[in-house]
C-alpha cells in the first residue's frame, strides 16, 4: 500500500484503509504497526507491505546505490544492533555525519540519508515511528520466501501487483512491472521475461483495441452498491491515471505540488466514487474544530438522484468521524 506524508485531510495510507478496514481511524496503521505483520519498504512506490512480500525482495545485494564507505556502514549497523532501536538523532549524535546534497539539490542530514540507504538495502528495518520519524532496528533474517529462485520471486511480485491494480490495460501492465526495478534492482534484468510470462498466464481480453489483464482467479463481475466514497489520490482505484481516464472519461490530477493559480481540482482533491462511476472530487478541511467539504462534479452539478443525496450525506458523516482522530 502506497504511503504519503501529506496530511490534508489525512495521510494517503489512512484514507485508503478507511474503505477497507472496519472501524478504521486515522493513524491506526502507525499506532499498531509494531504489532502487525507488515514492513515499510519500496515496491513500485514507498509504503507498507506484508512480511512475505518484504522477504521476496531481499536481500538487495549487488544493486547500484549511492556510494557508502563499507567501514562506516558496518559501524552504523553495529551501533543499531547494540542499541536495539535507534532514532536518527541518536545516530547523528554518536557519529556526527553532517549534511549532504539531496536529490533536489538542497541539504539533507547525512545520517538520515545513510539510515534510509541501509533500510533500502535490507540491513535495517523500520521498527516504528515517533512523531512521524522512522525509528530503526536491525533486520531479521529472511522468511520462507528466501528458498525461491530470483525468477520465482519476481513472478510472485508481479502477481502481487496485478492483484492490487487489475484490471490493467497492456501499457499499464508494462509500466507496473517496469517499476519493480525499485523493488528488486538486483534482478532488474529479469523484468522483461516477467512481463512476457505475465502476458501468457494472466486472464485477458481485447476491448476496443485495448488488451486488458487480470488474475485468472479473480471475478470481475459484480453489482455496484449505493455508496459514495471519497478516495485517496493513491488509492488502487485511482493510482493508474491512464486507466482512470479510460474508465470514467476525464483526467484526474493530484495537484498538491501544482501552483495554486493553476489548480483545477484543489490542493488535495479526493476522487468521488458513486456506484461504479467517479463523478467528481471533494476537498475536505477542518478549521476551529469544524469540518467542511468543497465538492466538484465533472458535469458541473451533482446527480439529482435522491439516493445520491443520502449517500453523500452518509459519506460526509463517515469522513467527519474518521478525521476526528487525525
Amino acid at each position: 500500500m502506497q504511503a504519503d506524508p501529506i496530511r490534508s485531510p489525512a495521510r494517503a495510507q489512512d484514507l485508503t484503509l478507511r474503505h477497507r478496514v472496519r472501524n478504521y481511524r486515522a493513524g491506526d496503521l502507525e499506532r499498531r504497526y509494531p504489532a502487525l505483520d507488515v514492513e515499510e519498504d519500496v515496491v513500485i512506490n514507498y509504503g507498507f507491505v506484508s512480511r512475505r512480500v518484504h522477504a521476496l525482495m531481499h536481500p538487495r545485494e549487488g544493486c547500484i546505490l549511492p556510494s557508502m564507505p563499507r567501514l562506516r556502514r558496518h559501524k552504523v549497523v553495529a551501533f543499531v544492533r547494540e542499541r536495539g532501536e535507534v532514532h536518527p538523532r541518536e545516530v547523528d549524535a554518536h557519529f556526527g555525519h553532517g549534511p549532504v546534497t539531496n536529490y533536489w539539490g538542497g541539504s539533507s542530514n547525512a545520517t538520515t540519508k545513510m539510515l534510509e540507504d541501509l533500510h533500502y538495502r535490507g540491513w535495517l528495518r523500520v521498527a516504528r515511528r515517533e512523531r512521524g520519524i522512522r525509528v530503526y532496528s536491525p533486520r531479521e533474517a529472511s522468511g520462507p520466501e528466501s528458498g525461491l529462485s530470483p525468477r520465482e520471486r519476481v513472478d510472485a511480485l508481479v502477481d502481487v501487483m496485478v492483484h492490487k491494480y487489475a484490471p490493467l490495460p497492456s501499457i499499464s501492465l508494462s509500466y507496473v512491472i517496469g517499476r519493480l526495478r525499485y523493488a528488486v534492482p538486483q534482478w532488474r534484468g529479469l523484468l522483461k521475461q516477467a512481463l512476457a510470462s505475465a502476458r501468457r498466464r494472466l486472464s485477458q481480453v481485447q476491448i476496443e483495441g485495448v488488451q486488458w489483464y487480470w488474475p485468472s482467479d479473480e471475478d470481475l463481475h459484480g453489482d455496484p452498491d449505493e455508496e459514495v466514497r471519497f478516495l485517496a489520490p493513491f488509492d488502487p482505484i485511482v493510482w493508474d491515471r491512464r486507466r482512470f481516464e479510460m474508465f470514467w472519461g476525464w483526467a484526474y490530477r493530484f495537484e498538491a505540488y501544482t501552483p495554486a493559480a493553476k489548480r483545477r481540482f484543489g490542493y488535495y482533491a479526493l476522487p468521488m466514487l458513486w456506484r461504479d462511476m467517479v463523478i467528481g472530487w471533494a476537498n475536505l478541511s477542518m478549521s476551529d474544530g469544524h469540518h467542511s467539504a468543497d465538492l466538484g462534479f465533472v458535469t458541473g452539478a451533482a446527480p439529482r438522484d435522491r439516493t445520491f443525496k443520502y449517500a453523500l450525506e452518509a459519506e460526509l458523516e463517515r469522513a467527519r468521524a474518521f478525521l476526528a482522530d487525525s
